[in-house]
């Protein structure tokens, strides 16, 4: 395995000793670092097609994601990031194994009420935003209250769009704002339920350095200010350096992780997996 240098993050549970092996996770320690666990996958398997042309993108997976913690997942192309990320928000179903958020097992709900707990408790910011072009910013963040059968207040909505810095933009559509801007309004439209967890999908891929920069000080800002769960997909070290724990994807397996990570620790873990 890969070693690195020693490295001290300075936080209260003490230093990360980065100059010892990484060694691939076993379940049953991933599932010890979060047991105050938001959102878990236990043993989940998702298959995709059958016979011959099946394709396994998750195998076995078990992992935790703890209260007021910010994970990334990284893996190389094809190892199951995204699908890990749409199981463990709902989106989509195992194969195999249990998804409970909180004490909710979301494979016994029926499409109906999985929905309704999509959008009282979970928050999703996509790669490409998503948002509704023939609507105003205002209007994108109050979509998922309004499709909940509740009416928005306007303090909260408006709270939610200073909250990440485009009080300013309630009335502009998707087209006049910046790709920058529009993943903020797509973040405030993701907190604006107060989730208990948040998943985002290369939420700063589409945009330039300095817009991802600042995608990325709102994210850490969820966790920190308001003690959200956050689960990220991205390829990007620099990024996944802002989480609090990198977990690595191989074949649709858990290949690894780092606590506290450098940029260099996580690029140099990503080059060991070929990426």
């Amino acid at each position: 395995m890969t070693s690195f240098n020693t490295h001290t993050h300075g936080h209260s549970d003490g230093p990360y000793l980065a100059g010892a092996e990484v060694r691939p996770m076993r379940a049953a320690t991933v599932v010890s670092l979060a047991a105050d666990a938001v959102v878990r996958l236990d043993s989940v398997t998702k298959v995709y097609g059958s016979g011959a042309q099946a394709v396994t993108a998750l195998d076995g997976v078990t992992i935790g994601f703890a209260a007021g913690e910010f994970t990334a997942v990284m893996g190389p192309s094809g190892s199951g990031k995204t699908t890990l990320l749409q199981v463990a928000a709902g989106i989509d179903r195992p194969t195999s194994g249990q998804v409970p958020i909180g004490d909710t097992e979301l494979g016994r709900m029926s499409e109906r009420r999985l929905t309704v707990l999509r959008r009282r408790r979970v928050g999703f910011v996509f790669q490409s935003f998503n948002l509704m072009g023939s609507l105003t910013a205002e209007q994108n963040v109050a979509l998922p209250l309004r499709l909940d059968g509740r009416r928005p207040k306007a303090t909260a909505v408006r709270e939610a769009l200073a909250r990440v810095g485009l009080d300013g933009r309630a009335r502009h559509r998707p087209a006049e704002l910046s790709g920058g801007q529009q993943q903020r309004v797509a973040i405030a439209r993701a907190l604006v339920t107060r989730p208990e967890v948040v998943f985002a999908d290369e939420p700063t891929e589409a945009l330039d350095r300095r817009s991802g920069r600042a995608v990325l000080d709102l994210l850490r800002e969820a966790v920190d200010g308001f003690g959200q769960t956050l689960v990220m997909v991205t390829h990007d070290p620099a990024a996944a350096a802002r989480a609090d724990r990198v977990v690595f994807l191989a074949d649709g397996r858990l290949a690894g992780q780092l606590q506290r990570p450098t940029v260099e620790q996580v690029a140099g873990y990503m080059t060991r997996l070929g990426d």
